[in-house]
């Protein structure tokens, strides 16, 4: 049993949408392919694996830099100990060796998507769903059905509030009850916004304001006098992600819930969070991303972390809308996973199958993350491993 190759292909997502401080003109992701020698029903496991939207693709670090240390180790020194399946942390340990602990920037996106590849690859192997595999490795009960919430609500060239409106109104047609929306360009053009957004709702769904780290520490608090007004889901990333001091001191100004942490990319980052973020673990939302943070090898580490610290791994809601992070959330207990329904097509969204009610999805009990149920998907991934 090996891996015989890892494919990468950098491929384009752009669109016309801007949040507070990027747009997605040039946006794209790596998609990974993780090829072994292994047949399931006649086929090929092949794992597959690819990169959350906001961060570009990875193809020179995959390709000149991780892929190659995967593919010289020793395959026996990849396998687990029973010899009947690839070892996710082995390879792991495999992608970082000669890697200097910090500075994650780039490569915890790397490591990332070929780490969901693997895992992909694992559970395919094994014959189950990964978020059964998960919920058996850590002696958990898994549970199938899954919080989402639909984001969206990106500033976009001639959108208007009634576009605006009628993008939410959709999600609402669609089964969902929490909805997203983007905030941080003004107070005076996204108070109208948000007033709009909440009277198309009318009290059928809750909304959640996300700012994308654009703001300082007084625009940040000029917009948590302004939120505090409205009943919010949660306000989410006010200022750079990693100025703790901003996130701590905002909480003195903001009393309704709030959420951050999908720019961290490591456990220890994390951990900083919680130690000097000034979060509070009976209403914040933490959101943490696998796919931009060394994948679930690391993110496993990362729910240690809070354990230590006294919080639920309930209160995790991870950035990306991916299907992996799906898994997670159903095997390891985390409080729900973001949706896009509209964007960043075909990697977005569900399995063919789902359906989304009262703002939740059921997972289908699929090999492997569940790729192969998105039809769509599936083809684009299919060609690569061709």
């Amino acid at each position: 049993m090996r891996i015989v190759e890892i494919r990468e292909r950098t491929a384009p997502i752009a669109s016309s949408i801007a949040n507070a401080y990027i747009d997605f003109s040039k946006m794209t992701l790596s998609l990974v392919a993780v090829v072994t020698d292994v047949k399931r029903d006649g086929r090929t496991v092949v794992g597959y694996g690819f990169n959350s939207n906001g961060r570009y693709g990875q193809g020179g670090l995959i390709r000149e830099r991780f892929a190659p240390r995967v593919l010289e180790a020793e395959p026996k020194a990849l396998l687990n100990d029973a010899g009947d399946n690839l070892d996710p942390d082995r390879i792991w340990a495999a992608l970082m060796k000669n890697e200097k602990p910090g500075g994650h920037g780039e490569r915890s996106v790397a490591v990332g998507t070929i780490d969901m590849a693997v895992w992909d690859a694992v559970a395919k192997i094994a014959g189950k769903p990964l978020f059964r595999l998960l919920a058996e490795r850590h002696r958990r009960e898994a549970n199938p059905r899954v919080f989402v919430y639909a984001a969206g609500g990106y500033y976009y060239p001639g959108k208007g509030v009634e576009q605006l409106r009628a993008e939410m109104r959709s999600y609402l047609d669609r089964g969902y009850t929490v909805v997203k929306m983007k905030i941080g360009n003004s107070l005076d053009e996204d108070r109208p916004r948000i007033e709009a957004v909440l009277k198309e709702l009318d009290g059928k769904a809750r909304l959640a304001v996300d700012a994308n780290g654009r703001l300082s520490l007084e625009e940040a608090i000029g917009y948590a006098k302004m939120l505090r007004d409205y009943p919010l889901f949660w306000y989410e990333e006010a200022g750079d992600p990693l100025d703790f001091t901003l996130q701590a001191a905002l909480a003195e100004f903001y009393p309704g819930p709030m959420a951050t942490g999908e720019n961290l990319f490591s456990h220890q980052d994390a951990r900083n969070l919680l130690r000097y973020g000034g979060m509070r673990p009976d209403r914040d939302w933490l959101q943490f991303d696998c796919a931009l943070s060394y994948g679930l090898c690391e993110y496993q580490r990362t729910l240690a972390a809070l354990d230590v610290a006294g919080w639920s791994r309930s209160r995790c809601i991870p950035h990306g809308g991916h299907q992996m992070s799906l898994n997670i959330a159903a095997g390891l207990g985390l409080g729900g996973n973001e949706s896009y329904p509209d964007l960043f097509q075909p990697y977005g969204g569900f399995p063919d199958s789902v359906r989304v009610s009262d703002s939740h999805i059921v997972m289908p009990e699929l090999p492997g993350i569940g790729f192969e149920g998105k039809s769509d998907l599936i083809k684009v991934m299919r060609e690569l491993a061709k």
